[in-house]
């Protein structure tokens, strides 16, 4: 029996079960051979990972939903690169699980604002945005700072991670606790923002 254009349209499970097929086979050709490249799945030179205070600013970011509106994905065509800097390689990203990549970009990118302003900066944006960018429509985070560093699962978070393949330290995770001690999710934010995009630049 020949298999023709029209009695594949006319087919519905022949149909989906040949898109389903293609989707497959093109999904692993692009997919797969990524696995094998060292760009992608080692670290740029100098890459660390995050810090106990870092990595619970890193939950602060994404249960506010910053994501929604900054993007850390700098793609590499000129105008990108002349605002953000350089571009977004994976190697930067590989103990973050998951990375925040995205093309939702209300706000400007924030994967190179790693060191561009200072602490206090930040800790006057976040608090209210206007007095720093006037014609900003971000909403003021003034809960931040009197929300302590959430200690009580640091631990287990980090040794969730050692387990896939990001290379925290006994002593590192026996220390955790002791750093977010005092400290405020504000603080902890910050301290996030601070680290993006920081790696590739002390390589070039």
């Amino acid at each position: 029996m020949k298999l023709t254009h029209d009695m594949i349209e006319r087919n519905q499970a022949l149909l989906i079960v040949l898109v389903i097929l293609v989707v497959s086979v093109g999904g692993l050709v692009e997919i797969v051979p990524l696995s094998f490249q060292k760009s992608v799945t080692e670290p740029v030179a100098g890459l660390k990972p995050y810090t106990p205070m870092q990595l619970t600013g890193r939950d602060v970011y994404i249960r506010e939903g910053c994501y929604n509106c900054h993007s850390q994905m700098i793609r590499p065509f000129r105008a990108e690169v002349e605002r953000y800097g350089h571009y977004s390689t994976a190697g930067e990203f590989v103990y973050d699980h998951p990375f925040q990549w995205g093309s939702k970009r209300t706000g400007p990118d924030l994967h190179r604002v790693g060191g561009r302003y200072s602490d206090e900066w930040h800790r006057i944006h976040l608090n209210n945005p206007r007095d720093v960018v006037p014609e900003s429509n971000m909403p003021a985070y003034t809960w931040l700072a009197g929300a302590p560093a959430n200690a009580a699962d640091i631990e287990a978070k980090m040794r969730a991670l050692r387990l896939v393949g990001v290379p925290y330290t006994d002593e590192q995770i026996a220390a955790a606790q002791a750093e977010l001690k005092g400290k405020s999710e504000l603080d902890a934010l910050i301290s996030y923002l601070q680290v993006l995009g920081t790696a590739l630049k002390k390589t070039n």
